[in-house]
Order: C-alpha cells, then sequence, then structure tokens
C-alpha cells in the first residue's frame, strides 16, 4: 500500500484527518507551519505536536523531500539540482540567488510534450505530471539548501520555467501556487510567484480567475505560421485566440503580462518581426523579455547577434514597450532557459534525444532485473 505524501494534503485533508482521530483542529495549521514555514519535513521533530500525533503522522504519510542526485554550481552563483523522484524519474529545478532577491525556478512536469524546437526539455518527451506536493518540495528543498550555505533569507521569486509546460499539469499547479501564496503557509506575495505558458488558451483563462499570480507568454514569434513552426501548440490556439485570451486577463495594471521572446539568429530577430510583435501586443500592457537563444546539443539553431537584439530592443523601447535583455544565468550547467533536461555533469554536452534512448535502456533493464 502506498502511503498518501504529506505536502500533497491541503488543509481541509490534515482537518478531516484529525477529526477522524479526534483531535483538535488548530493542529492542521501547526503541521502546515512545520512544513512551509519551517521547511521541517520530519514528524518527529514537530516538537509542539503531542507523541501520539507525531507517531501517527510518520506511520501513516510519506515524507521524503526527492533526493538530490546532483547538484552543479554555476559561475554566476545558480545552482541547479537534479532530483529523484519517489519513483526514479528525474527532473530538475534551479536556485538563484541576487543580492535583492532568491528566485527559484521550479518543475512542474518530467519531461514536456509541447515540443517546442528551441527548447532541450521538450526533446525528451512526457514521462508524467508532478503533483502539487512534488512542486511544493521543490521550494521546500530549495529553502533548506539556503539555511545550509548559511543564509537568513528564503526563496522570494518563484517561477515555473523548469521542465514542462504548467498549465499542462494546471490542477497540480494551481494548487501548488496557491499554497505558495497562502500567508500561513510559505507566504509569497502574488506578484512574486509566476507562471509561464506556451499559450493553453482555456488554462490561462481559468488561471485568471482563479489563482492571482503572474502570467508569462513564451510566445517567440508573432507570426502565425513562424510560431506554429518552432511551437508546435500554436497550432491549435494560433496567435488571435491567444490575443483575446490575454487582452481578458486580470492581470494588475502595475504589472501586466510579460513576453518571453527567445532571439533566434534569422528566425525571429528582424526589424519585420519586431513590427509584428509590437501589432501583437498592442493594446496590452506588456514586458518583453529579450532571451538571446541558450543552445543546446544537436539543435542547428544559434543565437541571434548582438546587433540584431539591440537593434530589435531599441525598436521596441522607441514604442514604449519594456524590452530588457535578459541573459540566462546557469549557462554553463545546462541550466539556462531552454536548457533544462535532467543532466548530470557529464550528460550536459549530449543530444537530448540520445539522452532519452539512453534512459529509456537504463529503465527497461531496470525493469527486466
Amino acid at each position: 500500500m502506498t502511503l498518501p505524501y504529506a505536502l500533497d494534503l491541503e488543509e481541509k485533508d490534515w482537518l478531516a484527518w484529525l477529526e477522524k482521530r479526534g483531535a483538535s483542529s488548530y493542529i492542521a495549521q501547526q503541521i502546515r507551519q512545520w512544513l512551509f514555514s519551517h521547511h521541517q519535513v520530519l514528524p518527529k521533530n514537530f516538537t509542539n505536536l503531542s507523541k501520539p500525533i507525531r507517531e501517527a503522522l510518520q506511520e501513516e504519510f510519506r515524507w521524503d523531500l526527492p533526493r538530490v542526485d546532483t547538484r552543479l554550481d554555476s559561475v554566476d552563483g545558480s545552482e541547479k539540482f537534479l532530483v529523484v523522484t519517489h519513483d526514479g524519474l528525474l527532473t530538475e529545478l534551479v536556485l538563484m540567488p541576487s543580492p535583492n532577491r532568491v528566485t527559484l525556478c521550479i518543475s512542474s512536469q518530467v519531461g514536456c510534450r509541447m515540443g517546442c524546437t528551441f527548447c532541450q526539455t521538450g526533446k525528451l518527451g512526457l514521462k508524467r505530471h508532478l503533483s502539487r506536493g512534488e512542486i511544493l518540495s521543490q521550494l521546500v528543498l530549495a529553502n533548506q539548501r539556503l539555511k545550509e550555505k548559511g543564509e537568513e533569507r528564503t526563496v522570494s521569486n518563484v517561477v515555473f520555467m523548469g521542465m514542462g509546460e504548467p498549465l499542462d499539469n494546471y490542477e497540480e499547479v494551481a494548487a501548488a501556487c496557491l499554497t505558495m501564496i497562502d500567508p500561513k503557509a510559505f507566504g509569497l506575495s502574488k506578484h512574486r510567484v509566476t507562471v509561464s505558458t506556451s499559450g493553453l488558451v482555456p488554462e490561462i483563462e481559468r488561471l485568471g480567475q482563479e489563482v492571482p499570480v503572474r502570467l508569462a507568454i513564451s510566445l517567440h514569434s508573432a507570426d502565425d505560421e513562424r510560431r506554429s513552426r518552432l511551437m508546435p501548440v500554436n497550432r491549435k490556439y494560433p496567435l488571435a485566440v491567444l490575443k483575446e485570451a490575454l487582452l481578458k486577463y486580470p492581470c494588475p495594471n502595475r504589472y501586466g503580462i510579460t513576453f518571453e521572446y527567445v532571439m533566434i539568429k534569422g528566425e525571429n530577430d528582424s526589424i519585420q518581426h519586431a513590427k509584428q510583435l509590437v501589432k501583437f501586443v498592442h493594446g496590452m500592457k506588456a514586458k518583453v523579455n529579450l532571451i538571446p537563444m541558450n543552445h543546446f546539443p544537436g539543435n542547428p539553431m544559434s543565437s541571434a547577434e548582438t546587433e540584431s537584439i539591440q537593434a530589435f530592443q531599441k525598436y521596441l523601447v522607441d514604442r514604449s514597450i519594456p524590452a530588457p535583455v535578459r541573459y540566462s544565468r546557469g549557462q554553463d550547467i545546462s541550466g539556462a532557459c531552454g536548457q533544462l533536461a535532467a543532466k548530470r555533469e557529464e550528460e550536459i554536452d549530449m543530444d537530448p534525444r540520445l539522452l532519452r534512448r539512453k534512459r529509456k535502456a537504463t529503465e527497461m533493464a531496470a525493469y527486466v532485473q
């Protein structure tokens, strides 16, 4: 019998469990405080709970965090964690400390099925969704790491820009976000949790109504034919449909919607492409993050030239569209935007398609044994 994962439980679940045991309801909040405020996942250390409750918690639930298989340190101070799920799958998170914030890039799936041509994760295909608890466990793990390093601060910003398409796993991602911004749990600002999506329109609409976090759109082209080639999701939800949903999205006026635009040489980096982008974002409060493409093995595409990026940026800025150039952190450890593929250090230079075959062969061998 598989025990339920403690981090998957919400307050109402703990209340139901306590009611069955005839225990006080306030214990539910104490449990959540240990998990999300103190980053503690060993019930024996829940010192303000009675011994019988602690023993019952230990016996009836699973409390493990994902095991860290590999931690790679970048020259820019970022850390990439390759972690193993309870069923032996690999996923990643990237911790990015800065002077005025600590950002955590988290995964929502093992792999991804969206198939974007410039993204290494998409070459792996989708293994499975992560549960809400597995998503939250990445935040607990990161906060434990900060404490281990002697930091007095905790993660302040979370971006769903790791492995997977967050809105393809809507229910679990939405539940995890609500726990992150719950003042009685992690207590993060709703303006410091960002969900990035390739453009799943029905789920964007749901997110706007149900989860008050920031929205980022992986756009990369404002031309339907080109975007469909780069991002197959555009065939189902073309730009006109996407824009209609974004115009209705209830984002605060101060923040608007962020668009991620990976700059690819000869593909989407001309002034003509910039004109198409300006036309697309017209009517929206928008910021466009221009991201020089991060190369990965086996991909023939490369980053736009510096001169092209600067000209593209100037065209947007001259039309009052904020367009900072974002050089991704963690490039030397394959931890940057579009590079996540659950790679160990010795696998960083491996074509993701070869890596997928290697992993599949390993899984088959383990199954036969």
